[in-house]
């Protein structure tokens, strides 16, 4: 089906921070995927597992236990606040797990009337019918009515808004603690503290999208942590599987009381060969060290891209983002800009609401590959010229 609108670069090959296209073209890889790339192309730990498991054994159905998944779930709940993990095949899933957990949850306390999920402007939580009935984003809902009810939106970052939008029905709020798509937006802590108190004292759940923030991408395993917040559930995917397709829903014991046999499943969800690869990309993330060094990379590259921006301010208005998952704000157009970057510098951004470029590079880069980016980002910045209508 003609839904993605391809551009010229067709990659054949990965390796390390780069990509190879079929006419042997090189480019520096500082969009990973959209965030899925953690390690980097053709990391050796990644691919030693995958194609181990592959000679040993790919799927079997959730009909049977599962030694591979039990043992990574219990590493993921180890690592962070959850007591319990469903293995899904894809952000969306894990997304649509959460709403489901989050429904459930009040349903088994006795208020099934208690099905609404507060969301925010420019959200982005996946492309299903029921992820994309969670974004008020006409682009994504257009033509897909009607659509699943359940949601309410607020503003990003309006607490009060929020609140307000609380009654008799509200099961939680659905949020992400940065919005990637919608153009790199952190929450606020007061925002992210207000909608965890407002959940205490009113016996609602606080779910977290963390499909792009997540798994490291700010330095930290999940971006809550950088808000001192504890969410009820989180739907994990992107960074989590490498580039294996793998995602996760993460909850409390208390929050997925109401999830029991029979009401919920998938196929493919927690086959061993996602399992090997999950554990790969976690036995690398705890490395120690490793994600204090996503944070040192992401501060330098954070004062790289400052440094550059008074030279090119027709154009770069400002840095924002945790990590490395950063936003570069530009003055024009920014999906025309990454297209320059990328056809004519060797580039690879991803374009964002607000007109923000995000930099998403894989979480293994180090200073030249830093280097690397801001020299073909100023390289571009010198030559583009915007439209006149921008």
């Amino acid at each position: 089906m003609p839904v993605y609108p391809r551009c010229g670069v067709r990659p054949v090959r990965g390796e390390g921070v780069y990509l190879y296209g079929e006419d042997g073209a090189q480019y520096l890889d500082f969009a990973s995927g959209i965030a899925v790339n953690a390690l980097g192309h053709g990391h050796p730990k990644l691919v030693k597992a995958i194609a181990d498991q592959a000679a040993t054994l790919m799927h079997v159905s959730n009909l049977y236990g599962s030694p591979q998944g039990e043992h990574f779930a219990q590493r993921l709940v180890d690592a962070s606040f959850a007591d319990t993990v469903f293995f899904t095949n894809s952000g969306a899933e894990a997304v649509e797990c959460a709403i489901k957990t989050a429904r459930r949850y009040h349903y088994a306390n006795g208020q099934p009337e208690r099905h609404d999920l507060i969301t925010f402007d420019t959200a982005f939580h996946g492309r299903t019918l029921g992820t994309i009935s969670a974004t008020n984003q006409a682009k994504m809902r257009d033509g897909f009515e009607p659509l699943l009810p359940g949601f309410k939106y607020a503003q990003f970052n309006d607490l009060e808004g929020a609140l307000a939008l609380i009654d008799d029905h509200t099961a939680g709020f659905l949020v992400e603690p940065i919005q990637g798509e919608g153009g790199i937006r952190p929450a606020t802590p007061e925002f992210l503290q207000g909608l965890r108190k407002a959940c205490d004292e009113r016996g609602l759940l606080l779910v977290l999208d963390e499909v792009q923030a997540g798994y490291g991408r700010t330095g930290k395993l999940f971006a809550h942590e950088l808000y001192g917040v504890v969410p009820d559930i989180i739907a994990a995917a992107k960074g989590i599987g490498g580039g294996f397709p793998l995602g996760a829903c993460l909850t409390t014991a208390e929050a997925a009381k109401g999830m029991v046999f029979g009401t919920h499943g998938s196929t493919y969800g927690g086959n061993p060969l996602a399992m090997a690869a999950g554990e790969a990309v976690l036995d690398v993330i705890l490395e120690d060290g490793f994600l204090d060094n996503v944070t040192r990379m992401g501060e330098r590259l954070r004062a790289a891209l400052e440094q550059m921006i008074p030279n090119h301010d027709q154009l770069f208005a400002g840095v924002r983002g945790h990590g490395l998952m950063l936003g570069l704000k530009l003055t024009s157009d920014s999906r025309r800009f990454v297209a320059h970057c990328r056809d004519h510098h060797g580039l690879l951004l991803v374009a964002a609401g607000e007109n923000v470029v995000r930099v998403l590079p894989p979480l293994t880069i180090d200073e030249t590959h830093i280097a690397e980016c801001v020299e073909k980002l100023s390289a571009a910045a010198r030559v583009y010229v915007p439209v006149a209508d921008e």
